[in-house]
């Protein structure tokens, strides 16, 4: 027994080495960025163990290691994360093709198991066809205004009720549904008005008229849809849900930007798009609040297609990269009192989320950017400027400002843990 284990002993002594030496040998002269310590197998996952806020274990990591670029292993993948307005620049402009691409994991597989929708495309002609038809024809300016009453008429519908969160089931009934309903209105003779399309109608015409690169299947479809609602209406929710709680721990912020809201409507019954064009600084209130709460804190992953250099590290082809958008916006090089909410920071105009200034990039920046910007935009804003002119708004007794919870839990988004809850006092009712 003793000369087994001590034949054992002897081949993992030198085994040891030898895997070093493999390891070492398959980075000779690779320029790395720095990292925390790794293990063997596991790789960096114990640094990231027992906190499921990723995003503030990685700012912390790269904190203590002074590190705008990090270097980590999760078991076999490599990952790169960038913390620093230089790094995301490098990233999202510089050598934006060399990461336009998104990493192809077993669980993506399975998520595009029927078709494959904007969020999660590879790189290539599926991709480019598809950002093509949401900006073009989804999401463009001239169509995120014609769901304007739409938008409207959910707002009333939100205030009026107490139970407003609908689920979106039976995609592929939904759809069917669209398609017969066209079809009898061809067969009819029907003629559509103009702007009377939704987003599923579109995508059927498209479909229909063919002509594309790579032809629409109905799982795309359903999986542009899901992007859509699924992607849009979580990260709008949760940047909403976050901007009511920074105005409940900063009173004078609320009153000011209830001030704007009620002195430019003039008591009319209810607030409309056109009355958000004077409303200032509640856009300032909703940029603050992607600044400090940014729905996505590491965007999205991309892949290095190929190998390149940032800021000097080699990063190799196949390697995950992520923006820790949350980290660059809480920079103390980048903003002062960082930690504080202060909309009035962004009054200046010099600062905006379009993709341009990468110490703000709560929408991400370069091919792979948002392509919903504008309808997020317009839904948080009606939304916000409804609640705050209609209702006063208190906290349960026994809380205050300061001791307000702001937990986060980790989930599709960024989310409070726990629900907030307050009390509406109707200021103007809904009529």
């Amino acid at each position: 027994m003793e000369q087994w284990a001590y034949c054992l002993c002897l081949f993992l002594a030198l085994l040891l080495p030898l895997l070093l030496l493999k390891l070492n040998s398959k980075h000779r002269g690779v320029r790395l960025p720095p990292g925390p310590w790794r293990l063997p197998i596991i790789g960096s996952l114990h640094h990231l163990a027992g906190n499921p806020l990723v995003h503030r274990v990685m700012a912390d990591l790269a904190r203590r290691l002074d590190a705008p670029l990090m270097y980590l292993k999760l078991g076999e993948v490599p990952v790169v994360v960038a913390t620093s307005p230089e790094a995301a620049r490098e990233i999202m402009r510089t050598h934006d093709v060399v990461f336009a691409t998104r990493p192809w994991s077993l669980t993506v597989k399975i998520m595009n198991a029927d078709g494959q929708g904007l969020i999660f495309a590879r790189y290539g002609a599926l991709w480019r066809q598809l950002r093509k038809i949401c900006i073009l024809e989804l999401l463009s300016t001239r169509r995120v205004q014609s769901f304007r009453h739409i938008r409207e008429d959910e707002v009333a519908r939100l205030l009026a009720e107490e139970n407003h969160r609908k689920c979106f089931e039976l995609m592929e009934y939904a759809i069917q549904q669209h398609e017969q309903q066209r079809a009898a209105a061809s067969g009819n003779g029907d003629v559509e008005e103009e702007g009377g399309e939704d987003l599923v109608d579109t995508l059927l015409r498209i479909r229909k008229e063919g002509g594309l690169d790579v032809p629409l299947t109905m799982g795309m479809i359903k999986a542009v849809i899901l992007d859509l609602f699924g992607a849009g209406s979580e990260t709008s929710a949760t940047t909403l849900q976050w901007a009511m709680s920074e105005l409940m721990r900063y009173p004078n912020v609320m009153r000011k930007a209830q001030a704007e809201v009620r002195n430019n409507l003039q008591r009319k019954h209810k607030v409309t798009e056109d009355d958000l064009a004077n409303l200032k600084y509640l856009r300032l209130v909703i940029k603050e609040t992607m600044r400090l709460h940014p729905a996505a804190p590491l965007l999205l992953p991309r892949e290095a297609m190929e190998p390149c250099k940032i800021l000097g590290y080699d990063i190799p082809k196949g390697t995950t990269v992520l923006v820790n958008a949350w980290a660059i916006g809480r920079d103390p090089k980048y903003w002062e009192d960082p930690e504080e909410f202060k909309p009035e920071r962004f009054e200046s105009e010099m600062v905006d989320f379009k993709g341009t200034n990468f110490e703000y990039i709560p929408f991400g920046a370069g091919r792979r950017m948002c392509p919903g910007m504008t309808f997020a935009q317009a839904s948080m804003e009606i939304v916000l400027a409804s609640l705050l002119y209609h209702f006063d708004w208190e906290l349960p007794s026994r809380v205050k400002p300061d001791g307000l919870d702001m937990t986060e839990e980790m989930g599709l988004t960024v989310r409070r843990k726990n629900d907030l809850y307050l009390h509406a006092v109707v200021h103007m009712p809904l009529i």
